[in-house]
């Protein structure tokens, strides 16, 4: 007895020793993922903020550039006029969103999945072609404005595109899938036992909608305005090809760095832009706060009923939407096959060839693909592990609360913004502090490919990283419990376990930083080098050569790449659900 009783102390003491040892490597990750987030988004965007208080050489000025700005009214009024932009094209995306979204799920509405998949087809564009096909279509030689080349002179109309209407009909085209795809979760999580008290008290129709819909999806209606407005007021890549001499904001900070090379005013203009979209992102996380607090458990889905008249109103809506998303990037298509528009309409891939026309060709492209390989790979390995170290460590409390912090700051931060910070702070050989001058260790990322793959992981982190925090909610802490008695370590069933079950979001995390870092330009337009050349950015480069032919043709092979892996994805993530439901039923 004695010896048993000796050997079971002993394993139990073991068993302790290596559940302590445990939580310390856990505090550790958790410290090092906090770490890391104060040096990819902490101090860049203090550098940032000190530089906007310094004039060109360095000496501390105070709030002086910003007055300057102010009492400049060339750069002043990019304020309001992004605000005007932000505001109206909210208005209409979450409008037309909302319209969309309740056909999807309050109606009969046949064909849904086809008619979600054309709403969702501008994801998968840089903003940047929504402003060239719009030129194609509106501008001075466009189709609709010469009247379909003058075979239907009375069809012909000129909608002034260059300035605010154009503006914000590409912002709208932009926001439309981010507002339809918010309020379609909003209005599928509806209790039906609400409408079931309102008919039983004999409630019109008409009342129905504004007593229990509209209250019933506030907070979803709430987060669709914000980040539309967040997502119009930030935008770079549609207003610098159609703004014209309409300043924006965005479109400022590109002028003052990349036009006259001033850093100090551009960022300026940076925190100027950042400030409204800090604001709205935190009112968008109060709200989102109470959504939770407010889910009941009981709830009961929504069927809807046929009801002819209405299902026809609603098919006639979403097909004029779908329409004309088909018809605008079919235009998009059809102008880069054209041979010289609109004189010689004669279809070929000349404008493929990117020969001579200095945006990388396809060495861009392909520097594209692999950008946005590593961004994908190494950007859900890192939110997949980080959101389970926040989600599924006991204890710990302060710090998963700093660290969740940190994980959803960067959705307060506009591309540009995360773009003209890494200059300043990567590009800077150390700092001096009381005549001690601190070598800067990350300087040696700057002009490379590790620091585009940084900025799209900073960039696109948030959503992925709520994404990954949702999925894990939904895994039951059991599996950790039961590991942890029967002595298995976190990260073996991290590996064996959390990983194959939550693999769905895995691969969705994985497409999400994909299609983005394939698409985006306003991050990585200040940080590429000639060695790392991107097809968004030679887009944007084309563009202001006049090669616009060439450059809706490199921005097609963006959607065309962008597809192609919407297409892999589907065939994955099909096998991966039959795998997980098996996994779950065994």
């Amino acid at each position: 007895m004695p010896n048993g009783t000796l050997a079971l102390g002993t394993r139990q003491q073991g068993f302790w020793q290596r559940v302590d040892s445990e939580v310390w490597i856990r505090r550790l990750l958790i410290a090092l993922l906090c770490i890391w987030m104060l040096a990819v988004v902490v101090l860049p965007l203090g550098t940032l903020l000190s530089k906007s208080l310094v004039n060109q050489d360095g000496e501390f000025v105070g709030l002086a550039n910003f007055i300057k700005y102010f009492q400049t009214p060339a750069l002043s009024s990019s304020l309001g006029n992004s605000m005007f932009v932000a505001v109206l094209t909210t208005l209409i995306s979450v409008s037309l969103g909302f319209g969309f979204a309740y056909a999807l799920t309050r109606t009969c509405l046949p064909m849904k999945g086809m008619f979600k998949g054309l709403a969702l087809t501008p994801i998968f564009a840089p903003t940047l072609l929504n402003g060239i096909a719009l030129v194609y279509l509106f501008g001075r030689k466009g189709l609709i404005t010469l009247g379909f080349f003058g075979h239907l002179d009375f069809l012909a109309v000129d909608i002034g595109l260059y300035g605010p209407v154009g503006i914000i009909i590409s912002e709208v085209i932009f926001t439309f899938p981010q507002a339809m795809l918010i309020l379609t979760i909003a209005l599928s999580m509806t209790d039906a036992r609400l409408y079931e008290a309102s008919d039983s008290l004999g409630a019109s129709k008409l009342r129905t909608f504004f007593t229990v819909t509209i209250p019933s999806i506030k907070y979803g209606l709430i987060s669709a305005v914000f980040v539309c407005f967040i997502l119009a007021f930030t935008d770079f890549g549609a207003p610098k090809v159609v703004g014209g001499n309409y300043n924006i904001l965005a479109t400022d900070i590109y002028k003052q760095v990349i036009g006259q090379q001033n850093f100090v005013m551009g960022a300026v203009v940076s925190v100027v832009l950042l400030v409204p979209t800090v604001l709205a992102f935190s009112v968008d996380r109060i709200v989102q706060r109470k959504q939770v607090s407010l889910i009941a458990a009981k709830s009961v889905p929504l069927i809807p009923k046929p009801e002819p008249l209405r299902d026809r109103i609603f098919l006639t809506f979403c097909s004029l939407i779908a329409f004309l998303i088909i018809a605008f990037y079919l235009t998009a298509l059809f102008a880069s096959l054209v041979k010289v528009w609109p004189y010689t309409i004669e279809l070929g891939l000349w404008h493929y060839d990117f020969t001579g026309t200095g945006g990388g060709g396809y060495t861009a492209f392909f520097n594209s693909i692999r950008m946005a390989l590593y961004s994908a790979a190494i950007g859900v390995g890192l939110t997949f592990a980080s959101a389970y170290l926040i989600e599924k460590t006991r204890g710990l409390k302060a710090l998963r609360g700093i660290a969740y912090f940190l994980s959803i700051l960067p959705l307060a931060l506009p591309g540009l913004v995360i773009g003209l910070a890494y200059i300043f702070f990567f590009n800077a050989p150390g700092w001096s502090f009381w005549g001690i001058t601190i070598p800067n260790p990350l300087n040696f990322l700057y002009a490379t490919m590790g620091i585009l793959v940084m900025s799209n992981i900073v960039h696109f982190y948030t959503v992925s990283f709520l994404t990954a925090t949702t999925a894990l909610k939904q895994l039951d802490n059991e599996f950790e419990t039961v590991s942890e008695s029967m002595g298995v370590p976190f990260y073996r069933t991290f590996f064996r376990v959390t990983v194959p079950v939550c693999l769905p979001a895995v691969l969705e995390i994985f497409m999400y930083y994909f299609v983005n870092s394939m698409a985006t330009v306003s991050a990585v337009i200040f940080l590429y080098s000639a060695d790392t050349k991107l097809a968004s950015v030679a887009v944007a480069n084309m563009d202001d050569a006049g090669d616009i032919a060439p450059a809706c043709a490199m921005a097609m092979l963006i959607v065309v790449a962008n597809i192609a892996m919407r297409i892999i994805y589907g065939l994955v993530t099909k096998g991966a659900k039959r795998k997980t439901q098996a996994w779950t039923v065994r």
